[in-house]
């Protein structure tokens, strides 16, 4: 898993309410276990006309999305089914963050697995973040994880919440597995004290 420590990046703005995991990515692109090319089927029944050539008017077809790492979506992102293809799609793009106001729980936790953070803001600052990109579209903002805050570009700092296991876990760019792996030292030196 990719470490996540400080992000500075352009931001891909989707005011869509309730965005279910279908439609993140569709049932048809999970016959894979592969994460490798789920990128390119990220809102693909969205992103791709009937034909399969891109819809110009879809955000992430047009110019200003492309090497954004930060989605700026709706309310309660990620709800619908537990498929952990939808963080690999949006990691796969190469989103590293998404912010909104809730994320479904299962959601939340397999992109945290995955190394994607799922940042939350109060609805306030959901508003105001849309007003902040919608008048200045090429804007940046920064998201710290260690001092759990973002920098919006009015200079304004916002916190958000995070688990200290998965803050931990990103910082350190480890899954949970990885994480007590870690302990594979200490661990054998206990047992080895607990034989005598």
């Amino acid at each position: 898993m990719t470490q996540f420590t400080r992000l500075t990046s352009r931001v891909v703005v989707m005011p869509v309410n309730n965005i279910d995991t279908d439609q993140i990515i569709p049932a048809r692109f999970l016959k894979t276990t592969d994460k490798k090319g789920l990128g390119a089927n990220l809102f693909a029944d969205w992103r791709y006309r009937a034909d399969g050539t891109p819809s110009p008017d879809f955000i992430l077809n047009q110019p200003q999305s492309q090497g954004a790492q930060v989605l700026l979506a709706g309310d309660n992102f990620g709800c619908g089914s537990s498929r952990e293809h939808a963080p690999w799609a949006l990691t796969g793009f190469g989103f590293k963050a998404v912010i909104s106001t809730s994320f479904a729980d299962i959601f939340r936790n397999n992109a945290l697995k995955n190394g994607l953070l799922p940042v939350i803001v109060d609805q306030k600052t959901h508003e105001r973040l849309f007003e902040l990109f919608e008048e200045v579209p090429h804007a940046e903002l920064t998201i710290d994880l260690a001092s759990q805050t973002l920098y919006l570009p009015n200079q304004e700092e916002v916190r958000f919440p995070i688990d200290p296991f998965s803050k931990t876990c990103l910082l350190k760019g480890t899954d949970e597995l990885g994480y007590l792996l870690g302990f594979a030292d200490s661990i054998a030196a206990y047992e080895k004290a607990q034989v005598r």
